[in-house]
């Protein structure tokens, strides 16, 4: 759908926005599974899921993928089933276990945030990666299908991305996704003793078809040689669109 993005004024001669060309509210998401090639997107399920999310969780021996979130890490997997029984089991944060389609083991968590079907804006978060997930093709599609969820089928205007300003690892796949650095909210939060700046990201509905392509472009098979390397770059890609 085109978006008339050229300025306008009213009556007054006052510069205002463009007009809506998208019915609000937009519907909101609803706990169902996602599939790709790479892996399938489940709810959030404590007895289903914790014993093979804290089996990949424990790969990560110092415990860094747990230094930018407000809890964990968890002591065992009945503790961390404990925790998604009575914090991922809502529709706001609605979370879902990324399960590799390859073995299909339960290697990560993300989840829908801030639903605000009002103003059609929904935010990405709660994300941790196991380090068998990180910088995988598994890990992109997951991202790229709760994108295309909201962004295509909800028909979303707004699809956010925020972190701790420190966190260089989570600023920079937002980067690569193709999210758009908005600024930082200085002393927003705390967590865990301490400040947070928080960095907000965002992509837009005008500006989703050509990231949308570019992702479907970088997860193509023909993207990856024999050994699952990849051909062409998310970045290189996006550029030569």
């Amino acid at each position: 759908m085109a978006m008339t993005r050229s300025a306008r004024t009213n009556e007054l001669g006052q510069p205002i926005g463009w007009p809506l060309e998208v019915s609000l509210p937009r519907p909101r998401p609803v706990r169902a599974a996602m599939d790709g090639r790479f892996c399938r997107l489940e709810p959030a399920d404590p007895d289903a899921h914790a014993p093979e999310l804290f089996d990949a969780f424990s790969a990560s021996r110092d415990g860094r993928i747990w230094t930018y979130l407000p809890y964990g890490p968890f002591a065992s997997a009945e503790a961390l089933a404990g925790w998604i029984r009575e914090s991922c089991l809502g529709d706001d944060p609605m979370f879902f276990t990324i399960r590799d389609a390859d073995g299909g083991r339960c290697v990560g968590l993300a989840s829908y945030l801030r639903v605000d079907p009002g103003n059609g804006s929904i935010e990405v978060g709660h994300i941790n990666f196991s380090p068998s997930l990180q910088r995988t093709p598994t890990a992109t599609e997951a991202m790229y299908l709760m994108a295309d969820h909201v962004m295509t089928d909800l028909g979303y205007r707004r699809y956010e991305w925020k972190c701790d300003a420190l966190n260089a690892p989570s600023r920079a796949a937002a980067e690569r996704l193709g999210f758009t650095y908005e600024g930082t909210f200085r002393q927003a939060t705390h967590y865990k003793g301490r400040n947070r700046d928080t960095a907000w990201y965002s992509l837009t509905d005008d500006e989703w078809p050509r990231v949308r392509r570019a992702l479907q472009d970088w997860l193509d098979p023909a993207n990856f040689d024999g050994a699952g390397r990849q051909r062409r770059s998310l970045s290189d890609i996006r550029e030569a669109s």
